[in-house]
């Protein structure tokens, strides 16, 4: 599974490396990505996600179900 996060969709940039001479080597921005475990009452079950850190706080702001359907929407995940 690709580094992505399954909630807001985040994923690795790519951007310079700058020394203190200026000059410039391509580098990866990783992004802050956990697996973890959410229980959703709804289902009854428990589901598993790839999360980034600001997709964390997106579930706690709005709740799972509500980021579940706007993943689903915006096609970041297939099938919960």
């Amino acid at each position: 599974m690709s580094r992505v996060c399954q909630i807001t969709g985040k994923k690795a940039m790519v951007g310079n490396h700058v020394s203190h001479s200026k000059r410039r080597v391509k580098r990866i921005f990783a992004i802050n990505l956990f697996k973890r475990n959410f229980y959703w009452p709804e289902e009854d079950r428990w589901v598993r996600l790839n999360v980034s850190a600001a997709g964390l706080r997106l579930i706690n702001k709005n709740g799972l179900n509500a980021c579940l359907k706007g993943a689903l929407d915006a096609g970041l995940i297939k099938t919960v």
